[in-house]
């Protein structure tokens, strides 16, 4: 089945918040955000923006009616500064005006005092000074202190990975307007319309029923518009509540990099103690997660980290250690992957330098150590279904990797100033939220008397085809052709405390709501098709291919038929689902539980092209073997794998998220922050299915895919290190993430001895 969307986004007709045509009398919305990363407010002049003939209210703290926080987790975030500013892009007033022009105009007439404070950009400082959002949280299993005494080897080192911009194609916005009795409706761009609901009514002192958020898609969240959209809800329907107008703010490209959050930056040190044959015996490590100003979700990132501190390995003894450590830039929030690729990173870091030390590939450590069945993670959930070996396994046999190895081998022998490396990427991700209540939705489904189908659920499209998936699965259930089927906005009067479309476990959980709701319209309808048709209750009926089958065999009551006559019946052909995932439960103060429905696995093969000049590099292919369960959609799920391996290729290597010692973001425009482009990708992406019908917790078996593939493009990064090493064995370059060219460059030439004659520019020639 095809993306129902494709149609609609090709021809431009899709609609977004910024598509809504704009109501009479409508205000534009523009923030007057801090240019000091940490400071005490003196004093604030508005009075030149207000004199503005276009302004009608400038807002700031004193005008909030309700509370002035937007805290999720922890309430530690204001709307609007009241004193203290935290980091440069913190709002601090907000201007209403007739135009988005003059809006953007009155802005720069508001003049702030600020004393400056010293700022913190490092976590490693934070955490020195105490600076922590939560106390420091440790995962253990075994004993890694006194298993140091049985490893051959013993290696320590650090690593960094940086944070990522989530460059989603629309940007935050949010247009609201006044309904009957003191309610508002707000159409958000947002992953999570129940959480700007709450926080709206916090706000603006209202409950929550008279906040209606109405979502119909996403130009692109990945996981930047989970908890960050609520503000710039918030801020729209603040303007409403004050005014009595409708508002409107779609945040533009630096506006938006400046003020909002990324993907967090960790530092990270590492220890990791290997037998004579290559088994992990024990490891340990300690993460600096950078959260930024607020806590946002940076616990509960931390807390995915620690989840996946070993990724797809089994080690007997592990200590990890974890600090959310508070600094002076824009509080970082989720981002594919949530926490988990930053701790893959370290491991896979500590792995190539135990294998550079002792003198064999990093794959034969990798796979020495994968996940057996029943094995178990340091938070104590056994590896059930466990696809690493078999994942594994299967890219070496499907992609021939000794002719790989061979073909590289005969390449770097020929070529002095073009060198190629290869990297294994094994990964293991766990699918549900790790906050155990969250794991619950439902849908409503209305079946019309003439047969045609609506249905909603939780689900926000944002471009993943979650909308494709429920309407697959209503029709599987209903037993009817998906045109039939409409799948609704996403709105908070129609199915209500939803959690947010994040964790890769949007499709499975409201799939599971829309099948329940299904199931029990089908007993219905099939028990109005027992009565119409004078059966016994010994007969077995089923609703197929829009017809009625009795013991197997068609009937000629059809789809519609069976409808109208429920209908005329009084019969209910409306229906609620409700799932909440069963089994998983996480004690936080043991640290151990079952906090996963099932674990997706996969292998991935990367191979780069390093030109050893000029330190640049493409990448000749990414080969993958992925788990996709028994995949319902290959469509899509191919979509997603590509998607998400670019975009961690892009964080491994180009993508340089830049602050200065005074919190000022320096990457703040697409001219100074590179994202993957067409001629930055793999040459090729071969994606193997490897399906399986092992029993699992996801819609039809049909394992999540939203997020674990992008954990394959950490495997770009240490291809390109392989070749580094193929040119200067004796290069150490720092486990440092993104590998730009100007650090491949400087990892080439570190020094240390490359036995490589020096060539004049003008001499070198094309590879091979």
């Amino acid at each position: 089945m095809k993306n129902i969307d494709s149609n609609t986004h090709v021809r431009g007709e899709s609609i977004y918040v910024d598509d809504i045509p704009p109501r009479q009398g409508t205000l534009y919305a523009c923030v007057f955000d801090s240019k000091v990363a940490h400071g005490h407010i003196e004093a604030l002049d508005v009075s030149k923006a207000e004199a503005h003939p276009d302004v009608v209210k400038v807002v700031t703290y004193k005008d909030i009616p309700g509370i002035n926080e937007i805290g999720g987790i922890i309430k530690d975030e204001p709307l609007l500064a009241e004193k203290e500013v935290h980091f440069q892009g913190m709002p601090i007033a907000m201007v209403l005006a007739t135009s988005e022009h003059s809006a953007h105009e009155a802005v720069k007439r508001i003049e702030a005092t600020i004393k400056a404070h010293h700022p913190i950009v490092d976590p490693r400082e934070a955490h020195a000074k105490g600076e922590l959002i939560i106390p420091s949280r440790t995962f253990r299993l075994g004993d890694s202190e006194n298993a140091w005494d049985e490893c051959a080897y013993i290696v320590e080192g650090s690593a960094e990975s940086a944070g990522q911009e989530h460059l989603y194609l629309e940007t935050q916005g949010a247009y609201a307007y006044p309904t009957e009795n003191g309610s508002i409706r707000i159409s958000s761009s947002t992953q999570g319309p129940t959480q700007v609901q709450r926080t709206v009514g916090a706000v603006l002192g209202l409950p929550m029923h008279k906040i209606e958020v109405d979502v119909t898609r996403l130009g692109g969240g990945f996981g930047g518009k989970e908890d960050q959209a609520s503000a710039w809800a918030t801020f729209v329907a603040l303007g409403v509540y004050l005014t009595g107008k409708p508002v409107k703010y779609i945040l533009d490209r630096m506006e938006d990099m400046r003020m909002t959050g990324k993907r967090n930056p960790y530092v990270s040190d590492f220890k990791i103690g290997l037998s004579n044959d290559y088994k992990i015996i024990a490891y340990q490590a300690e993460y600096f997660q950078n959260a930024g100003a607020a806590a946002d979700l940076s616990p509960a990132i931390m807390e995915r980290t620690l989840f996946h501190s070993t990724n797809s390995y089994f080690v007997p003894n592990v200590t990890v250690q974890a600090h959310s450590c508070r600094t002076n830039i824009p509080p970082n929030t989720a981002f594919r992957g949530f926490g988990g690729p930053q701790a893959m990173f370290v491991i896979e870091a500590a792995i190539t330098k135990a294998a550079e030390e002792i003198g064999v590939p990093a794959s034969v450590i990798q796979k020495a150590n994968l996940l057996k069945e029943k094995d178990k993670f340091p938070y104590g959930q056994p590896a059930g279904g466990n696809e690493a070996v078999d994942s594994w396994v299967r890219a070496e046999e499907k992609y021939d990797i000794k002719a790989l190895r061979a073909e590289i081998d005969a390449f770097n022998q020929s070529n002095q100033l073009y060198k190629k490396g290869l990297a294994f990427m094994p990964i293991c991700f766990g699918i549900s939220f790790t906050k155990t209540d969250m794991n619950q939705a439902r849908a409503l489904i209305h079946i019309y008397s003439d047969g045609s189908i609506g249905i909603s659920t939780g689900a926000v499209e944002m471009g993943q085809g979650v909308n494709t998936k429920m309407v697959q699965v209503a029709a599987h259930y209903l037993g009817v052709d998906p045109s039939r089927i409409k799948i609704e906005t996403t709105n908070t009067t129609r199915v209500a405390n939803t959690s947010p479309s994040a964790a890769s476990a949007t499709a499975d959980l409201n799939g599971k709501a829309t099948g329940i709701a299904c199931n029990a319209l089908v007993k219905r309808l099939t028990g109005a098709a027992r009565k119409k048709l004078g059966l016994s209750e010994q007969a077995v009926i089923t609703i197929k291919d829009e017809f009625i089958h009795v013991d197997g065999q068609q009937t000629e009551l059809g789809w519609e038929a069976l409808v109208q006559f429920a209908f005329l019946e009084r019969i209910a052909l409306t229906e609620n689902g409700h799932y909440a995932t069963p089994t998983i439960h996480f004690d936080k103060e043991k640290e151990k539980g079952h906090p996963f429905a099932y674990h997706v696995y996969g292998t991935a093969i990367t191979c780069v092209t390093v030109d050893c000049v000029r330190g640049r590099y493409e990448f000749d292919y990414v080969k993958i073997a992925h788990d996709f369960g028994s995949s319902m959609n290959k469509i899509v799920d191919l979509g997603q794998t590509e998607g998400g391996l670019v975009q961690g290729i892009g964080w491994m290597t180009m993508e340089e998220l830049m602050y200065n010692k005074e919190g000022r973001l320096l990457t703040n425009a697409l001219s100074t922050y590179k994202i993957p482009d067409i001629y930055a990708v793999p040459k090729e992406i071969e994606v193997d299915f490897l399906e399986s019908d092992k029993e699992n917790m996801a819609i039809f078996k049909s394992k999540a895919v939203g997020e674990p593939p992008l954990m394959y493009g950490i495997g770009a990064y240490f291809a390109i290190r392989d070749a580094v090493k193929a040119f200067n064995p004796q290069a150490e370059p720092p486990f440092s993430a993104p590998f730009t060219p100007e650090k491949v460059l400087m990892g080439l030439y570190d020094g240390k001895a490359n036995n490589v004659e020096s060539v004049p520019v003008g001499a070198v020639k094309a590879k091979g």
